[in-house]
């Protein structure tokens, strides 16, 4: 059992080269992550227990919240095989994101932050009035599309916009229900690609009900691409953050793909 992302990759790593056949992440998306990352591309399953604040990566799974039920689902449940994603060298399993998206997540990050979705409300509401946007390119490899199936709004595969943040999904959701991504799926070998564009607060309020409703769509001020490799160029060294977790990268960053390189334990279908 791991006690935070450091610490559940040393044990994850120390776990395969023990020949292990299971390691149990017990936490929250951090805690995962870390175990996660440690097992990405060998036959030792993961298994997980729910103890965070938004579990997405375990909600996304339909894992049971109790923890008893949970450890019975990791010793004896179906092996399911996820995409990793990766960004910036850092590897993925529910959701990464550049600009607001990842100053939030450092705010999170702080011993004494407050945890759960009202913590994340609070995070977001002391960063959003004084941040600003920042400008992005964006290269998608022709052949890949949009998340409708081409590309909305005439935009082509490579393109500049001015966003708020930028979402890049290999599951739905942040966690605590809120989907940023509705047609990502952890199996499909596809990264979905989110842009907030500059928006008033009141449009960003009014499209809160359909982020937790999984009903998102693109729409102005909202782009939606999806890829298996994504380079994103900024025009300064950019902060982000793999599944709430802070980074620090370039003026480049590169995402993309790993098909099916983790095995989860699962609830047997």
């Amino acid at each position: 059992v791991t006690v935070g992302p450091d610490d559940s990759r040393r044990f994850s790593e120390d776990a395969v080269r023990a020949n292990a056949d299971l390691v149990v992440a017990w936490g929250g998306d951090g805690t995962v992550n870390g175990a996660a990352s440690a097992l990405t591309h060998t036959k030792v399953p993961l298994g997980i227990v729910l103890a965070g604040s938004g579990n997405g990566l375990g909600r996304e799974l339909g894992l049971p919240r109790d923890p008893a039920a949970a450890l019975t689902v990791a010793a004896i449940g179906a092996t399911r095989a996820i995409d990793a994603g990766e960004l910036g060298g850092s590897l993925f399993f529910n959701v990464a994101g550049i600009g607001l998206d990842a100053r939030i997540a450092a705010r999170l990050a702080s011993p004494d932050a407050r945890r759960g979705l009202l913590g994340y409300l609070i995070a977001t509401l002391g960063e959003l009035p004084g941040y600003q946007p920042n400008q992005y390119s964006i290269e998608i490899p022709a052949g890949e599309t949009s998340a409708g199936g081409g590309h909305a709004l005439g935009l082509p595969a490579s393109f500049s916009t001015s966003a708020i943040f930028i979402a890049i999904a290999n599951s739905r959701q942040y966690g605590n229900g809120a989907q940023i991504a509705p047609r990502a799926r952890l199996d499909d070998g596809i990264l979905e690609l989110v842009v907030v564009q500059p928006q008033s607060g009141f449009r960003l309020v009014m499209r809160l009900p359909a982020f937790f409703r999984g009903t998102l769509r693109e729409r102005s001020g909202l782009l939606m691409r999806r890829g298996s490799d994504i380079q994103i160029r900024g025009e300064r060294p950019m902060s982000f953050h793999v599944d709430g977790e802070p980074r620090r990268g370039g003026q480049v960053l590169g995402a993309r793909t790993h098909p099916r390189a983790l095995l989860v334990r699962v609830r047997p279908s």
